[in-house]
Formats: C-alpha cells, structure tokens, sequence
C-alpha cells in the first residue's frame, strides 16, 4: 500500500439518468485532475426518484450505470466504488441495491448487494420502505485487496448502523472502509458524521463516506456532508451540503501509527 488520494463524490441526484451521469462525470474528471486515484460514488447516484418509477426503468439504469463506470474508470484510470444502483432479481419485481467496485482497466473487482434495508418511520414524517422494492443481499460485503490502494471494504447507507458488519470488514483485514449513502436529512443532521467517526475509530481504519444532498425529488432531502475520517476519527475532508468533492490522502504511515498507539483490533475478546 502507498499513499494516494481518494475522492468521496457529492451529488444531488434525481430522477433523470443522463442528467445524473453528466453531473456524475464532471465531477469524477474534476477529482482526476487533482491526482485522485480511487473515487467513491454515492447511493443511488444514477437515479433517485419514485419506487415505481426506479422500477420501470432498473434494466436500463443497471445496464447503463455498469457501462458508465466501467467507461470513467478507463477513461480516467482510476479506481471507482459505484455507490449504488438498481440492478433486478429475476422476474421478482425487485431489484438489489448494488455497488461494484472498478479498476483502471474497466474490470469489475468486487460486488456487494446490500443487505440492511431502510424500513423505518423517521420523526420528521416520512416513511421509507426500501423492502417493498429491494431484495436484501444474503452475504457480508467483500473486501478487495490491493497492493496499491489497501484492502477495500464495502457496504451501503444504512449498513452503518450495524457496527457488527464492520468488524467483519476489519477482521477481514480492511484498511479502508467504503459508505456510499444517500442519508435523510433528518436523521443525518445527528447520526452522519458521529456513526461514520465511531466505524473509523473502533476498527482504526480510513472511512470514505460519498452522499446524496439536498431536495432530490418530492420531499426527499438528504444530508450531504461527503467525508473522508482517518483512523483516529479525524475528519480530513467534507463536501459540505451542494454538489461536489471531498479529496483527502490516504496515508499507510498514518494508519500504521493508528493501529500501533491503540491496538484495539488485537484485543477483542469476542
């Protein structure tokens, strides 16, 4: 592993696939041009919209998110962590929510359905039911290892809220943990960055958290605040609340220095 920039995405995604792609684009040949080598999407990055309608279209939103990945990977030899994207079950009328990890060559390295679901009632009014539309994924997210980069683990959004799947990753031998999230505004304003720093700090190692922002269609607003926190907890980049980047390197120095003043993982007894 070397030290190398990573970029965590921030973008307002709605319910326009081309529209959400260009945006999508710019933003990833902006971080290339800062000298960025691994760049994560977020949830839902080529469609957020209505349930019914993310259905209609989930063949075309699949086939044509793996294609766009793979082709900005190419393009702009970086490593890239597809958020997430619809992709269909069969003829069960559902979909997993998916992200697929890229190399520069446009190989698919990793893939991870998710498998925490947002049943929830959250206070400000709204309901979420993502089982209605989404099977849940039956195995733990991978961890890719990499020479160059460090081992990559993976999970989605409300995945988060499940410290256990986490320790996984890290007993798996992570280094760096992915988050792609689209969290509601609501519940983000209090949760985001406090459970995004406790999954750094417990398994001592690099976050990078990509996010939805802002009003993305109806009355879904989502919190923003792409980050990146090292393995101590400390936020070393925050997008904010508009559309944008959050670049920060990743240093294997650091996270061995981490992992030797608090060697935590080497005393877990369960």
């Amino acid at each position: 592993m070397k030290s190398y920039l990573a970029a965590a995405i921030q973008l307002t995604s709605v319910p326009d696939l081309e529209k959400n792609l260009a945006q999508a684009e710019e933003l990833i040949e902006l971080a290339a041009r800062q000298g960025v080598e691994l760049v994560g999407l977020p949830e839902n990055f080529s469609f957020m919209g209505e349930e019914k309608d993310k259905l209609a279209q989930a063949d075309v939103i699949a086939r044509e998110s793996e294609k766009f990945l793979k082709r900005m990977a190419q393009r702009f030899q970086v490593t890239i962590l597809g958020g997430s994207f619809p992709v269909p079950v069969g003829n069960t009328g559902k979909v997993y929510n998916t992200t697929i990890l890229i190399d520069p060559s446009g190989q698919e390295l990793s893939r991870y359905y998710k498998v925490h679901l947002f049943d929830v009632n959250v206070p400000d009014g709204n309901t979420y039911r993502e089982s209605s539309t989404v099977e849940p994924g039956n195995q733990l997210p991978p961890v890719h290892f990499s020479d160059k980069l460090g081992n990559l683990g993976l999970s989605i959004c409300y995945d988060v809220r499940f410290p256990e799947l986490y320790r996984h990753l890290a007993y798996k031998g992570a280094d760096v943990l992915f988050v792609p999230a689209a969290f509601t505004a609501f519940t983000g304003k209090d949760h985001w960055q406090v459970l995004l720093q406790a999954r750094a700090i417990e398994n001592t190692t690099y976050v990078i958290a990509p996010a939805q922002t802002g009003n993305n269609y109806g009355r879904r607003q989502t919190h923003g605040h792409a980050v990146i926190i090292d393995p101590w907890g400390a936020i070393l980049a925050d997008a904010g609340e508009k559309p944008g980047i959050a670049i920060a390197e990743i240093n294997p120095s650091r996270l061995e220095q981490v992992r030797r003043q608090m060697p935590s993982l080497q005393h877990r007894v369960f």
